[in-house]
């Protein structure tokens, strides 16, 4: 676990001013400013935030400092840190996603599928990257396909749904060569 944790991302400059557009990783998106001042994830920098809106993950600021348009531009991609005891406490079964990056990943079976590389949000909720021998594969953050996640051990579990894993068939669904291309008479 680091110390520091990303709360949002610079998106590039909103108008002339220095403004600037930030995809807030916050769950209520204007609490990303409740932390205290932002830190910059790979530099010394250190901004106060000042929200001017927000709608769904977006937020407009300004961050000290930063003063014109050229400024704004500059910092397109620059990931905001907050100390982790700045953030609230998560309940039992939540997790920050930068706990869950480089956590072995494993198949229910005890098959080793690798390590978490990265987790995405693409609008339908969290998505792990898992990278390992056999490749780079992707899995829904859900219960059922992710049931076991121990920070402690340093460990996920996941149960790919059919449809992923490959799995054969039930007698029932088993579809043979001859079943296909009938139409049914």
């Amino acid at each position: 676990m680091t110390d520091l944790l990303c709360v949002g991302v610079v998106l590039g400059a909103h108008g002339i001013r220095g403004a600037v557009r930030i995809r807030s990783l916050t769950e209520v998106p204007a609490d990303i400013a409740a932390y205290g001042p932002l830190r910059e994830e790979k530099g010394p920098r250190q901004f106060e935030i000042t929200l001017h809106s927000a709608a769904d993950a977006v937020v407009i600021a300004r961050l000290s400092g930063v003063n014109d348009r050229t400024a704004a531009e500059q910092m397109k991609g620059v990931r905001l840190m907050v100390p982790r005891a700045a953030l609230p406490a998560v309940e039992s079964d939540e997790f920050y996603v930068s706990d869950l990056i480089g956590l072995a990943a494993w198949h229910v079976d005890g098959t080793s599928l690798g390590t978490v590389k990265a987790v995405h949000d693409f609008g339908g909720g969290d998505i792990l990257e898992i990278t390992g021998p056999q490749g780079t594969a992707l899995y829904a953050f859900t219960l059922a396909t992710v049931p076991v996640v121990d920070l402690a051990a340093g460990r996920i579990e996941i149960d790919p749904p059919i449809e992923v894993s490959g799995q054969a068939l039930t007698a029932d669904e088993d579809v043979t060569d001859e079943d296909e291309g009938k139409t049914g008479d």
